[in-house]
């Protein structure tokens, strides 16, 4: 089994719009006789590169990427990896990393009714990608981002019915909350001994064997 790629040295964050325009090209390119499984690969790997490089711009697109086809695959992360190829699903631990370094002001966050387009250097975000980067700058102590953290996630039950990448956010959330085995408590049925204070005491006066 292929060990996961480390996360890269971050680099550089390219906006959507060039990702988006890199992408197309790189998909103009592709010979028409692959098959659409083969050009799905071809494509996520020149994704995958530009990522490793450092360009986290990439590895949003590449997050997407891997979640759209869990939930084409419904759920099976295994097809995706035989698609994407061993050691490039995008994985917590990456997800983590380029969530902590979106920079806030520039995520295009349309309001209801607004039809304006995005600046040529905005980060657009699908809600559950915003999501999770709230989650990560509110766990960092960014005040903002943890109010609009709360916001969201006031409104999360009537997106949930309607928008089928949510469910990656809970995973996100999920094992972003996940205690440390250093905090975690006891597992649940372990019995400890219990010692009467009588006990207790006669066990202090005992003498010790040198």
């Amino acid at each position: 089994m292929t060990e996961p790629a480390p996360v890269p040295m971050f680099r550089e964050l390219s906006p959507t719009m060039r990702v988006d325009v890199l992408v197309s090209d790189w998909r103009a390119a592709l010979a028409p006789e692959l098959a659409a499984e083969e050009q799905e690969a071809q494509l996520y790997g020149q994704a995958w590169e530009a990522y490793l490089e450092g360009d986290f711009g990439f590895g949003l697109w590449c997050w997407r990427e891997c979640d759209r086809l869990t939930n084409s695959f419904q759920g099976k992360v295994g097809e995706v990896t035989r698609v994407v190829g061993a050691g490039r699903y995008l994985g917590f631990s990456h997800r983590k990393a380029i969530a902590a370094k979106i920079p806030l002001d520039k995520v295009y966050r349309p309001r209801k009714g607004d039809m304006s387009t995005p600046r040529t250097d905005a980060i657009v975000l699908p809600q559950y990608q915003l999501l999770c980067v709230y989650a990560v700058r509110a766990q960092e102590g960014d005040a903002k981002a943890k109010a609009l953290y709360e916001i969201a996630l006031g409104e999360l039950e009537e997106r949930r019915r309607a928008d089928p990448y949510i469910r990656h956010f809970d995973t996100f959330r999920r094992l972003l909350e996940r205690p440390t085995a250093a905090s975690a408590p006891p597992a649940t049925g372990a019995v400890l001994p219990v010692t009467s204070p009588a006990a207790a005491d006669a066990a202090a006066r005992r003498p010790r064997r040198s």
